[in-house]
């Protein structure tokens, strides 16, 4: 597995973890870091990636919800909010993932952890997304 990868995977299970259960950030990511043996490069990734999710939660759920308001944000299964979540940070907050690449680890993420459906309706969510990847990169950066 890729290094990012292995990262996004790491920080997927930690956002997860601290949506259902509540558990410290920090402790989990520490916990899930040991588990799939990251190394220093793939921590800090999964590290950025958790804490620039967690701490923009709010602003990502809003601007998914109001970009795909056929898919009600609390209707979404857990694991699908928060690839959806990774994603959109990494394509319109942190900027340094190329747009392709950012929607494919989401599809493929959904093909490991998430439902049948899963990877399909990521890929759409994204898809509607991108068409106002513009508006949504400003909304982010304010």
């Amino acid at each position: 597995m890729k290094s990012r990868t292995k990262a996004r995977y790491t920080a997927l299970q930690t956002l997860y973890e601290v949506d259902i259960a509540d558990h410290p950030l920090g402790t989990v990511l520490q916990e899930r870091a040991e588990e799939n043996e990251l190394d220093t490069a793939e921590y800090d990734f999964a590290q950025e990636i958790a804490l620039g999710v967690n701490q923009n939660k709010d602003r990502l759920d809003r601007l998914i919800a109001q970009h795909a308001p056929e898919w009600p944000l609390d209707q979404v299964a857990i694991i699908d909010r928060n690839i959806l979540r990774i994603a959109l940070w990494e394509i319109a907050i942190y900027r340094k993932t190329p747009l392709k690449v950012g929607i494919n680890e989401a599809v493929e993420l959904a093909k490991t952890f998430g439902t049948d459906s899963s990877p399909r309706f990521i890929n759409g969510v994204l898809g509607s997304l991108v068409d106002n990847l513009d508006a949504l990169k400003q909304a982010l950066s304010q």
